[in-house]
């Protein structure tokens, strides 16, 4: 049995203001944003699986779902054979230790009033017995293991670097012993050389701690590296799933193709696969029939105005596309 696994999550936003009222007058009913309309998958236990599309997809919103800092509105997340969306607020409580989050802002993620000793050691006060004595020493340990010493555990957020506090994020998320953490863009607030630290340090960890991750990133050579598998999230759904090698192999959507073909190749005579969308991405407020990519996919047909069924075309890869 996997470790996590989400099936058919949806995620619904109210829109609101003068738009949402002209629309309510014109369809009768209040208009949604469908962040995130149907959205499966799982995590095996020691495995990353790579979250990945534009802007605006909703992989985000997934990942606060996972976390339950945002409320879904249908759909199964079950973390270790528990079924997180029918937990009420003290029984989620219970489960929280195995499952933290590393935000993307660095800055933004800790308390500015609080020391690093204090911010790593405050989730051990919450969901944890520990005397005073055995959080200090869990702290200054794990603390060590993301590669910051005792001479940084008093200082605060505004004396650190970008690095540092990323690292700090990390020992925060680690210091319950979770079984899954959510890495949402941890990196992408970083410059290039801290980047590469912080996920060396990642794949360390996990390698160490039997972790498991779901990593949300835009950097798809850092998913290459990383990830044991890959989804591709377009428009609140996920269009192709395969494990990474595959995936970067032989990807078979057309958004896939498009994301491949933009990642800069520093060999100027590599061969690239010229695949381009035109347009941009339809509002999730007004999502078009059948395939959503087909108003931007030079590949489109009259067939793809009809419901998409998802092919697996390989063992573990999957697509969800009628041209394929």
């Amino acid at each position: 049995m996997p470790l996590c696994e989400v099936q058919d999550l949806q995620v619904r936003f109210p829109l609101r203001g003068l738009q949402a009222w002209l629309r309510t007058l014109k369809d009768g009913a209040p208009p949604v944003v469908r962040a995130v309309d149907g959205v499966s998958f799982a995590i095996e236990a020691g495995t990353t699986l790579g979250l990945v599309g534009e802007s605006g997809c909703g992989k985000s919103t997934v990942a606060r779902s996972l976390v339950r800092l945002v409320e879904p509105a249908a759909g199964s997340i079950r973390l270790d054979g528990t079924e997180l969306t029918t937990l009420d607020d003290d029984a989620f409580a219970r489960v929280r230790p195995s499952l933290q989050m590393v935000f993307q802002d660095p800055t933004a993620s800790l308390n500015p009033r609080l020391s690093v000793r204090r911010a790593v050691e405050e989730p051990l006060k919450l969901h944890t017995d520990l005397a005073a004595t055995e959080r200090r020493a869990r702290t200054d340990a794990v603390l060590e293991e993301v590669g910051l010493g005792a001479d940084l555990a008093e200082r605060y957020p505004h004396e650190l670097s970008g690095g540092q506090r990323q690292r700090v994020n990390i020992a925060r998320a680690l210091a319950t012993n979770p079984r899954l953490v959510v890495l949402d863009e941890p990196t992408s607030a970083l410059d290039v050389s801290l980047r590469a630290r912080v996920i060396l340090l990642l794949e360390e960890l996990r390698s160490r701690h039997g972790l498991s991750y779901l990593f949300i990133s835009h950097d798809l050579a850092t998913v290459r590296y990383l990830t044991s598998r890959v989804a591709v999230m377009y428009l609140g759904v996920i269009v192709e799933e395969a494990w990474t090698a595959e995936l970067f192999a032989h990807p078979a959507h057309p958004y896939t193709r498009a994301l491949l073909a933009a990642v800069p190749v520093p060999d100027p005579d590599a061969k690239r696969d010229p695949f381009v969308l035109s347009g941009e991405i339809p509002s999730p407020i007004d999502i078009p029939a059948g395939c959503r990519l087909r108003a931007r996919c030079p590949l489109a047909r009259p067939v793809c105005a009809e419901p998409v069924p998802v092919r697996e075309i390989a063992p573990g890869h999957r697509v969800a596309c009628h041209l394929v």
